[in-house]
């Protein structure tokens, strides 16, 4: 059924008529500006009313009509440029009846050009006084009077053009987020690492535990996954003798959506040969601490209700001993399923049938009673060999892993490893991981037989770590959603 049109929108189809009346085009044509908003302003800022009364300094804008003031044959409007809003002031006599009467036809959402002399009203505000106006788009919708706060989010999210419009924390944001990914490949660059691109279509589920979304190649006749994590490609490199890469690329995971997953979402891998754990950290220490400095001038942040501190050195503690720092149990000592599951029942921790072993318990216990005390920046390691298949073993004890997971606030950022190249570990760890599917566990890996052959060809020592980038931004933008940090955000479609 065709949508009834507002009054208000009527309205502005006849200016849209009245504008091709007068031999234009209602949605314009390309338009040379030379200068933008906030420049302008930073610019002439410390310039006197005086000064700019009598010195020329000329600019040409272009933006989004957010404010009109008309007034006769006189008027004030604000526009917006993706840099911000800066003031323009109008009249009859510098740009002639025609232009005139054209402007005043002008509604708030409409795009304009303005060349003008830049000037400096009595109350300090820097403005540009128009000597030529030019239409460039006509906006057929009027612009939501309230949309910054937080009554429908739902439409901020879905409608995420008129949230950039209407709020300017939105924005940024939007501008900061290239700007973080810039200064980490800058990092990364700097440091001899290569960006890579591997492929999001996989025949294997490998590399994490996650639910795939499963799609089909049609000419293939071939059932098909979209990636879950980047891992498995970027080790190939390094057997193939890259030795330091990185891939930014989008992740799937089919699970459920909230304020701080989405299911599709953008991950960086980081592999490094000759590394180990303890060259993860440090390089994810600087290179928090060099995202912080470069693109937000501070190290602490509010983050999730929480305020967190970059600066210095991070905490780093092993998973059990941050356990027996709250519950008191020492699972360092040798001990047996029955055992480990005795005090599961103990601690009313409920245990799936495919988390029957004394690592998965472990885990349980750290769920329960460590992540969410996790508040400052910690890597928390050694975890058990049962949750890390892709993992190099703890050489003084092999029930453990050399990993580590960087919490903030209570929740995972980034996940590391001494890098398993052992292919007879890490095939024996493949099939350990087919049993756990065939006890119904949908997140275990499939066996990946030609990665097993690349390790035979030999793969160096290597440290790798994932950080989820998304999270990552959250924190540097301080965030409280996931959502507020994706463009698009993954929404149900709207009925219309």
């Amino acid at each position: 059924m065709e949508r009834k049109l507002t009054d208000q929108e009527l309205v502005r189809r006849e200016k849209m008529n009245r504008i091709k009346e007068l031999g234009l085009d209602p949605f314009g044509q390309a338009y040379e500006r030379t200068d933008f908003a906030n420049d302008i302003k930073e610019k002439y800022q410390e310039f006197s009313h005086e000064t700019l009364e009598y010195e020329e300094h000329f600019a040409k804008v272009a933006g989004r009509i957010m404010f009109i003031r008309k007034m006769g044959k006189a008027s004030f409007f604000t526009i917006k440029d993706k840099t911000g809003k800066i003031q323009i002031y109008i009249s009859i006599n510098d740009i002639g009846e025609d232009a005139y009467t054209l402007f005043k036809s002008a509604d708030i959402g409409d795009i304009v050009g303005i060349y003008g002399k830049i000037m400096k009203t009595q109350t300090g505000e820097i403005t540009i006084k128009c000597l030529e106006y030019t239409h460039l788009t006509k906006a057929l919708r009027p612009l939501p009077e309230k949309f910054h706060g937080l009554t429908d989010i739902e439409e901020r999210y879905r409608r995420r053009y008129v949230d950039l419009i209407m709020n300017d924390e939105s924005m940024k944001v939007a501008m900061m987020r290239p700007k973080i990914i810039r200064t980490i490949q800058n990092f990364l660059d700097s440091r001899g690492f290569v960006e890579v691109e591997t492929p999001i279509l996989t025949t294997l589920l490998t590399g994490a535990s996650a639910r795939p979304f499963i799609t089909h190649h049609n000419t293939q006749d071939l059932d098909m996954y979209l990636r879950i994590a980047l891992e498995l490609n970027l080790k190939r490199l390094l057997v193939g003798g890259m030795e330091s890469v990185y891939e930014i690329g989008r992740t799937f995971r089919n699970e459920g959506m909230d304020s701080q997953h989405n299911p599709e979402f953008t991950m960086m891998e980081v592999y490094q040969a000759y590394s180990n754990l303890e060259g993860m950290m440090d390089l994810t220490e600087k290179m928090y601490q060099e995202i912080a400095n470069k693109v937000c001038g501070k190290t602490t942040f509010t983050y999730l209700g929480h305020e967190v501190d970059l600066a210095g050195n991070w905490k780093r503690i092993s998973m059990v001993d941050a356990i027996k720092e709250k519950t008191g149990i020492d699972f360092k000592q040798e001990m047996t399923v029955e055992e480990a599951l005795h005090l599961a029942n103990e601690h009313h921790i409920e245990v799936e049938d495919h988390e029957h072993t004394v690592g998965h318990i472990i885990n349980l216990f750290f769920e329960r009673y460590v992540e969410e005390t996790l508040i400052q920046p910690t890597f928390l390691y050694g975890h058990p060999v049962e949750i890390s298949p892709l993992t190099k073993r703890n050489p003084e004890d092999p029930r453990f892993v050399d990993r580590f997971e960087l919490f903030i606030s209570g929740h995972e950022c980034a996940n590391a490893y001494t890098e398993l190249n052992d292919p007879i570990d890490q095939l024996e760890r493949f099939e350990e991981q087919m049993k756990e599917k065939e006890l119904g566990n949908e997140e275990a890996n499939d066996i990946d037989y030609d990665f097993v052959e690349a390790l035979e060809y030999g793969m160096p020592p290597a440290g790798g770590i994932g950080y989820g980038v998304d999270r990552m931004i959250m924190l540097f933008t301080e965030a409280t959603s996931i959502r507020d940090v994706l463009l698009f955000p993954t929404m149900k479609p709207e009925e219309r």
